[in-house]
């Protein structure tokens, strides 16, 4: 039995991960026939189910943060999944604008809520499952991410120059999936810039539903 989830029916080899325990439930309801709760432990919901093509699928939220993340891709890991695509919401460093979806080519982290400035490297995306989201979706943009522990520390020096966004967990997930054989991609969802305030809910929904298609379109593959 994983750690963390207590599933109540069966994972698939394939997810979308989300953090936001609402969105597991709108995509499942959007993407799935007869979804099934397969996880209500700790909060994080969980969804599996067929897509229209009829390829078992999982949708699963990985709550807040990178340490969050990584401990619940261990548990599906365990379970049995092999590929997962996430979709997350992100903070323009630059010149990414509201609402604009963009697939996450390379990921840096900084560790440590009281850490120096300065961020590492993460492991990759996968390779695969990154070209066929930019096939299904050519109009978003390839970027690198900065994951950080906080997005609201007004001291925090950002590495702008080096990153275009800035979100809480995609380098955690990467580096955990790595550890677990786990092929991961990335799709990011620009929902705050510092010039323009927050995207509206029914926008980010919007835009979250078109990112949960083309992943689930392309986990069918």
């Amino acid at each position: 039995m994983p750690a963390r989830l207590r599933p109540t029916a069966a994972i698939a080899a394939d997810a979308i991960l989300v953090g936001d325990p609402g969105r597991a439930l709108m995509l499942a309801q959007e993407l799935l026939r007869q979804p099934k709760m397969s996880n209500h432990a700790r909060g994080l919901w969980g969804y599996t189910g067929e897509t229209p093509a009829g390829d078992p699928l999982t949708i699963q939220s990985t709550g807040m943060g990178g340490p969050s993340a990584s401990v619940v891709l261990a548990d599906l890991a365990e379970l049995g999944l092999r590929r997962a695509i996430r979709i997350g919401t992100c903070a323009s460093l630059g010149d990414l604008e509201l609402g604009e979806l963009v697939v996450v080519g390379d990921a840096h982290e900084e560790r440590g809520a009281f850490a120096s400035p300065g961020a590492t490297k993460a492991p990759g995306p996968d390779a695969r499952l990154t070209e066929g989201l930019r096939q299904r979706l050519p109009e978003a943009r390839a970027v690198s991410v900065l994951s950080l522990d906080s997005l609201y520390r007004p001291e925090r020096d950002l590495p702008s120059a080096l990153v275009e966004a800035a979100d809480m967990q995609t380098a955690g997930l990467l580096g955990a999936a790595v550890e677990h054989d786990v092929a991961v991609a990335a799709l990011l969802i620009v929902s705050e810039k510092s010039d323009a305030g927050q995207l509206r809910d029914e926008d980010l929904e919007t835009t979250a539903k078109l990112a949960g298609r083309a992943a689930s379109d392309l986990l069918s593959t």
